[in-house]
């Protein structure tokens, strides 16, 4: 029994010294920054107070070091909502094909009324959209 013991506390401490494996298949994000919205896809203009609707957004970048990162999702009024997605940006070898990304937002409204949602186009320039819910 002791033997064992000895040999599980050896093979701990040396688990202890053993180096991990440094995983270099990844880059490391850059910077992040905004990126404009190409078009918005609305299932259901219309829908009910606590369902769930998928929004879909499409935008472009212009190589593989470029990818969606996320949304800004801002209540600018009671029923007017602003989103605008950011692209991050990575160092290191990549394709120069431009491509397309398709991302979403699920929006739940809680309370009847009209919703404007305004999608960053770039610039002052906005894609607007409204889905009322009943």
């Amino acid at each position: 029994m002791k033997s064992i013991l000895k040999i599980s506390f050896a093979a701990a401490v040396l688990g202890l010294f053993t180096s991990c494996k440094d995983d270099d298949d990844y880059q490391t994000i850059e910077s992040v920054d905004k990126v404009k919205i190409d078009s918005v896809r609305i299932v259901n203009d219309t829908m009910s107070v606590f369902s769930v609707q998928s929004i879909r957004t499409y935008s472009t970048y212009n190589s593989g070091c470029e990818g969606f990162y996320g949304y800004d999702y801002i209540h600018s009024g009671k029923f007017d909502r602003d989103v605008t997605a950011y692209q991050f940006f990575t160092s290191g070898t990549c394709t120069q094909a431009k491509h397309t990304s398709a991302n979403q937002i699920n929006f739940s409204p809680q309370k009847k009324g009209n919703y404007t949602f305004r999608f960053w186009n770039g610039n002052n320039s906005w894609i607007t959209k409204t889905i009322v819910v009943e």
